[in-house]
């Protein structure tokens, strides 16, 4: 389904900002099948790669009349750099242009006054870039079914989508997913140090951190079992593993510790949005 709307395109899809998660974006629309002409990217500092997609057929920093009529904008710019750009973007938006923006802490009455268009406001993270990410999105009322669709699509290229009607969730997806792989990157960084402490060699005990942080992430993506049955499955009781889990279950434990940083993460994400 996804793949039929990307080669079904037919105007101008702008990606506006070519970093690492826009780029992740462009690499996986152009592998769902869409066609690299109705693809334009505006950027003043464009990678390499990026730059040899043109010999594709993609098209680099276009003024308005090149771009074409932009059926979809997705801005992809740093949240800081966006009043700047926005305003130079603007010109490339008409009543029939939908904007999707993957920026933290923007939300969806800011990107009308300064872009206009049709608004959704997502939150990707991080996984995107190796096709695996998770996509929050919520559209204004002015977007249409097919605009929703074409957003939908072109999010989806880089992992799955959720929707949500209340915008008001997002600065909690923003501390939850969007912010989510630093912890769990943190995860692998104290469970080496630990190993080390418990006298393991460094390269050793940061080897065997990072595959069990990402053999039981995969385990985790596979399994259809409730991430706390995973737990209790490699829990016996009275063994190592129910020892440690006393240590981070406890009181205070990993739970009171979650709680206040998906809390902070998520304050942050409401002073930025103002």
């Amino acid at each position: 389904m996804t793949d039929n709307i990307l080669k079904n395109i037919t105007g101008t899809i702008l990606l506006a900002g070519a970093g690492k998660m826009g780029g992740a974006m462009l690499t996986g629309w152009l592998a769902g099948g869409l066609d690299p002409r109705r693809v334009a990217v505006v950027d003043p500092h464009i990678a390499p790669e990026i730059t040899a997609l043109a010999a594709k057929g993609v098209v680099l920093n276009p003024d308005v009349k090149a771009a074409g009529a932009v059926e979809t904008m997705v801005v992809a710019v740093k949240p800081q750099m966006f009043r700047e750009a926005g305003a130079k973007l603007k010109s490339f938006v008409s009543e029939k242009t939908s904007v999707v923006s993957i920026m933290a802490g923007t939300t969806i009455a800011s990107l009308e006054e300064v872009c206009g268009g049709a608004v959704v406001r997502a939150m990707p993270n991080t996984p995107a870039a190796i096709g695996r990410g998770i996509t929050v999105a919520v559209a204004a009322n002015n977007v249409s079914t097919t605009q929703r669709a074409v957003a939908d699509a072109l999010l989806r290229a880089t992992g799955s989508v959720e929707w949500v009607e209340d915008e008001g969730l997002m600065d909690a997806v923003t501390a939850v997913s969007g912010s989510g792989p630093a912890y769990v990157f943190l995860l692998a960084e104290e469970l080496a140090r630990a190993g080390v402490e418990a006298g393991l060699p460094e390269a050793l005990a940061t080897k065997l951190a990072r595959e069990t942080v990402a053999g039981s992430g995969e385990l985790l993506h596979q399994s259809e079992l409730p991430s706390a049955t995973l737990r209790q499955n490699v829990t016996s009781p009275g063994g190592t593993t129910a020892a440690a889990l006393g240590v981070l279950m406890g009181e205070p434990g990993l739970r009171d510790l979650m709680i206040r940083a998906i809390a902070a993460a998520t304050q942050r994400s409401r002073e930025l949005a103002k």
